[in-house]
């Protein structure tokens, strides 16, 4: 079980037998934009059972300070970002 970015708990069964790319990721890092390709690679395959997992970080340089909710925010109406994230 990890913890959804928002909605609570979410079961990493959900995943089984699916590829998973689990990125680290900050909203203030200099490697932001990454996140339109990493929707793009969502979007495009993830019918065919891959998805993105944004795990997102502030133990590096403090490049993410934000709650939960800001950068759900953040992420969505900036980069359209819609493949899950854990808090």
């Amino acid at each position: 079980e990890i913890s959804a970015l928002q909605g609570g708990p979410a079961q990493l069964d959900q995943y089984r037998g699916k590829t998973v790319l689990v990125v680290n990721v900050a909203s203030r890092c200099g490697l932001t934009p990454q996140y339109e390709g990493l929707e793009r690679l969502h979007e495009t395959y993830r019918d065919r059972g891959f998805t993105v997992l944004g795990v997102p970080c502030n133990q590096f340089m403090g490049q993410e300070p934000g709650s939960a909710d800001e950068i759900a925010e953040f992420c969505s109406a900036t980069y359209g970002v819609t493949f899950p994230m854990t808090e």
